[in-house]
């Protein structure tokens, strides 16, 4: 089994591989692709123009070729994942779609306990607000949860610095306010905000995209290749 991931930061490789290693997917089934530059050019432009949304297309469909599963993990060029999908029989994934079908079960389970059904979904880059506001509000139609999107001011310039403490300090914060606020689940939107979960104290640990992606990915490259168990 083979699944390819499409990044657009460096440091995302070794987020994923840990979240690899903690489901038991053995070293080698993950192969990455940085592209830096295509968010580069989105926040540029303010958003994925259809020039950007062609260039992730193609090297989604490039990494298809030699792959079982493709997972894009950069909420902001999600939907060239969505249009990728329609030109290969490789199943092409976005980690935050399988992020909110996560919060939005986790939100399932919680209205049974009468628990409650806000979900708050952080975001670090202005770019991604859009795409993911759509995306959450979508997978939350006829759940009875609400969704609110909310950026967290400030910390993608700290990652941009290199200042990552302060990055994952500056989410984690936002996510006990969120807490404090009245939610029940917080979603991370973006793989980079991955770290910021164990540094929540007013609520449980918040929901990240690298764990919902690959566990998507998994079922979805075994299915591709006929398999009953997921490696």
């Amino acid at each position: 089994m083979k699944i390819a991931c499409l990044h657009t930061a460096e440091s995302n490789v070794a987020i994923f591989e840990t979240a690899a290693k903690n489901l038991g997917i053995p070293p080698g089934v993950l192969h990455h692709k940085v592209r830096a530059d295509l968010l580069a050019a989105a926040e540029n432009a303010g958003g994925l123009t259809p020039d950007i949304s062609d260039a992730t297309k193609l090297e989604l469909l490039s990494l298809a070729q030699s792959a079982n599963a493709v997972i894009l993990t950069c909420s902001t060029l999600g939907a060239a994942a969505d249009a990728a999908t329609a030109q290969t029989g490789v199943p092409i994934l976005r980690t935050d779609a399988a992020l909110a079908a996560a919060a939005v079960a986790e939100v399932a389970a919680l209205a049974a306990a009468h628990a409650g059904g806000k979900i708050v979904v952080l975001c670090a880059v202005e770019t991604t607000m859009d795409p993911t506001s759509r995306l959450f509000s979508h997978a939350a139609r006829g759940s009875g949860a609400t969704v609110e999107v909310q950026l967290v001011p400030g910390a993608w310039a700290l990652f941009k610095a290199g200042d990552f403490d302060g990055y994952l300090a500056s989410i984690a914060r936002a996510a006990d306010r969120a807490y404090v606020g009245g939610a029940s689940v917080v979603a991370l939107a973006q793989a980079s905000m991955n770290g910021a979960a164990r540094l929540v104290s007013a609520g449980p640990s918040p929901l990240s995209s690298p764990p919902a992606g690959l566990a998507a990915a998994l079922k979805a490259a075994a299915h591709h290749l006929g398999l009953g168990a997921t490696h």
